[in-house]
């Protein structure tokens, strides 16, 4: 996956090494976030388990997201994304989990929420942040492989971060 094993390889080091699982929760990506990770041999000691949030309802559902926020604010939101990793935490043995939700096209964007638009959540300990990307839309695989790229930079981040 074009430089994403590398990364995917040094998450669940940074994981396996603080004796952590983590967990991903993908709308957009459709489970390519934890297929990247479990593509890798031993993956098992760090992975806990992905979760597949495409429809409202999965999020409700399966990571406890609010319809009123889903309501609110929609499913492409920094609010939605936040729910969607202490979701994945909460509903997990994870102690991080990251979250995306965007619009990868070709279809599906409007003038606020463009194609290539992606929130991504992270959840670890205390800390649950957002942070959100704007990717050229230069296709729905391009889309969905820098999420994948990002989501694993922006964990390994945060890892190192807290130490």
């Amino acid at each position: 996956m074009n430089g994403i094993e590398p990364l995917a390889r040094d998450v669940l080091a940074a994981c396996t090494e603080r004796g952590i699982m983590l967990a991903t929760a993908e709308s957009c990506t459709g489970g390519m976030i934890v297929a990247a990770l479990t593509d890798i041999a031993g993956s098992s000691t760090a992975v806990d388990r992905g979760f597949v949030t495409y429809s409202n309802e999965a999020k409700r559902e399966m990571l406890g997201v609010r319809a009123a926020t889903l309501e609110t604010h929609g499913a492409v939101s920094r609010e939605t994304a936040l729910e969607m990793a202490s979701g994945a935490v909460a509903h997990s043995r994870a102690s991080i989990a990251v979250a995306v939700t965007g619009v990868a096209g070709p279809g599906g964007g409007s003038a606020e929420k463009p194609v290539g638009l992606v929130w991504f959540g992270l959840a670890h300990g205390d800390e649950v942040i957002a942070e959100q990307r704007q990717f050229d839309d230069r296709g729905r695989a391009f889309i969905r492989r820098e999420t994948v790229r990002t989501a694993l930079e922006l964990m390994l981040k945060m890892l190192r971060r807290a130490g």
